[in-house]
């Protein structure tokens, strides 16, 4: 359960902050509005992660692939473009976040 916590807060903040755009500098509602219930979603849940492992891994592992799927979400909705460098940082992140997850004994399995 504790993974579907995670993946939950940090696809509520991907969604919240891809939205963010939308709204204009708040000038819009609807989009405001999800923005709101997307970062209200993703600390709660992000919260109920570090029930059961260390605040330093967990926001590694959703600030890394919130930034990785954010990037991905701007490329394919705002049809934002990537360059190279931009491109291997992203890839390094990812990287970051699978060492944590396959070599450290710190993140609980």
């Amino acid at each position: 359960m504790h993974w579907f916590y995670l993946i939950t807060a940090i696809i509520s903040e991907v969604v919240a902050t891809t939205a963010l755009k939308a709204t204009d500098s708040f000038t819009r509602l609807w989009p405001s509005l999800l923005v709101v219930a997307g970062y209200s979603s993703s600390f709660y849940f992000l919260s109920l992660t570090l029930r059961y492992f260390p605040v330093g891994i967990v926001y590694a592992i959703w600030s890394g692939v919130g930034v990785a799927l954010v990037t991905l979400a701007g490329w394919f909705f705002y049809h934002q473009g990537l360059d190279a460098g931009a491109i291997a940082g992203i890839v390094l992140i990812v990287i970051g976040v699978l060492v944590l997850n396959l070599f450290s004994k710190t993140v609980l399995h």
